[in-house]
């Protein structure tokens, strides 16, 4: 058996050895969980006008209606409308709604996972109110319980809930950390017992741009503030959340959360990571069923506020023009709009934006796990090429972003379509103008 269907003693995870029926009757009970009013009212309201489809990346790049939005919920809107709905006694009489079946599921993993980044843009667009996104991100939960979710993802989630790392590496994060602050000849404050705030940083950054982290540790020591990185709490993503799994998502959110009680903090500071923001700030609370004792901020957000405060001087960037994407789960699910431009405006950033920005910015193509999905990978290049012809209409001769994913997303359509911009960290930008 390979290591894609073990847990980390070696023994087979126990979603594998589920049979279809006890897959089934997984996916239905956690669908039924989300049975109610609210839920009743997003699938009622669906006049199937189509305008999801026009917001999605990966319909336009493709044409193809079975990747229209609210039509990647239809597992859990056919378990409604059988086992909930108002009409649910005669569909089940007449067999006009049969159950939800493994070979159904199955063939949904594709659109669930493969073709949705979560990126919420439908549920923007969706003029009767409809949360299509969250309607998607209860199928995948549902994928996860029946032990149909990717296994890519849930791999990493099962090995990030128990190590702090979703996947091995060739030395620790923490020792990662270390020689970064080593070649930049920074210190790294490593597992201080008491700290105002705990600072994560993304996987993708310390794999693959290892000057964004150096660029988080200069600003935070110029600000002169009280923090620490923990080497129990270093990963900013929630494979979790990504796979579908509340259980993971949940033992994952812990180690955050509670290495900053520890710490007595008052912030955690989510880095340039979109979907570890809507995890830890938006979800967490949820999951964990407590009020957090502390505040939850994107890095972006926090300067923000420091530059408000005067306590961030910044000196302007002369010449280049600059064009800059707003990652989906910072505008549309956090609302980070304007803490982004504030410090571009303060450095004198010459902005050239896009004609989809801010709230309706289309997404990368790689968030929500897609980019760790191999099978997604002709699907994800094509919804890419749209975003990167938008970029490029701007004429500027820079490209900013704020999400670690979204630059990895770019960085690969950039290889694959030859595409001759560099993406770059807003974040390393600003270390660069700090003023001492």
């Amino acid at each position: 058996m390979s290591t894609a269907t073990q847990n980390l003693s070696g023994a087979p995870a126990a979603e594998e050895r589920l049979s279809p029926s006890e897959r089934e009757e997984r996916a239905m009970s956690e669908f039924a969980h989300h049975f109610g009013a609210y839920t009743a009212t997003n699938l009622e309201s669906c006049i199937h006008c189509g305008m999801c489809a026009d917001a999605c990346h990966f319909y336009i790049a493709t044409e193809d209606p079975k990747y229209t939005p609210i039509l990647k919920a239809e597992p859990f809107k056919q378990a409604y409308r059988r086992e909930s709905g108002a009409f649910a006694p005669f569909y089940k009489l007449l067999g006009l709604k049969k159950k939800v079946t493994v070979d159904e599921l199955e063939e949904w993993q594709e659109l669930l996972f493969d073709s949705c980044s979560q990126c919420g843009r439908c549920s923007l667009i969706c003029p009767m109110g409809i949360e299509v996104a969250e309607m998607i991100e209860i199928g995948r939960r549902g994928m996860a319980a029946a032990g149909l979710a990717p296994k890519a993802l849930m791999d990493r989630a099962r090995h990030q809930a128990e190590t702090g790392q979703p996947e091995e590496s060739e030395k620790p994060y923490p020792e990662v950390l270390r020689e970064i602050g080593k070649e930049h000849d920074l210190e790294v404050k490593l597992d201080k017992d008491k700290a105002d705030i705990l600072v994560c940083l993304p996987r993708t950054d310390l794999d693959q741009n290892p000057e964004s982290v150096a660029a988080m540790i200069k600003i935070f020591d110029r600000l002169g503030a009280d923090y620490t990185f923990r080497s129990d709490a270093l990963i900013a993503e929630n494979y979790g959340y990504y796979a579908g799994s509340r259980g993971l998502q949940k033992r994952i959110t812990s180690r955050i959360t509670d290495a900053a009680k520890k710490l007595g903090a008052s912030l955690v500071i989510v880095p340039e990571c979109g979907h570890a923001y809507t995890a830890l700030r938006w979800q967490a609370a949820e999951i964990l069923g407590e009020r957090l004792p502390f505040r939850v901020r994107h890095v972006t957000e926090f300067l923000a506020e420091q530059l408000e405060a005067g306590k961030l001087k910044l000196s302007k960037v002369n010449g280049d023009t600059f064009a800059f994407h707003d990652p989906c789960q910072l505008v549309r699910k956090g609302g980070i709009m304007d803490a982004p431009r504030q410090l571009m405006d303060a450095m004198d950033v010459d902005l050239r934006e896009m004609h989809n920005k801010k709230g309706f910015s289309f997404c990368c193509g790689g968030g929500g796990g897609v980019n760790d999905l191999e099978s997604a990978k002709d699907l994800r290049n094509r919804a890419q090429t749209m975003k990167l012809r938008e970029i490029d209409d701007t004429g500027a001769k820079r490209f900013l972003t704020s999400c670690s994913d979204c630059r990895v997303s770019f960085n690969e359509a950039g290889e694959n379509q030859d595409w001759n911009k560099k993406t770059e960290s807003l974040i390393e930008l600003v270390a660069t103008q700090i003023k001492e």
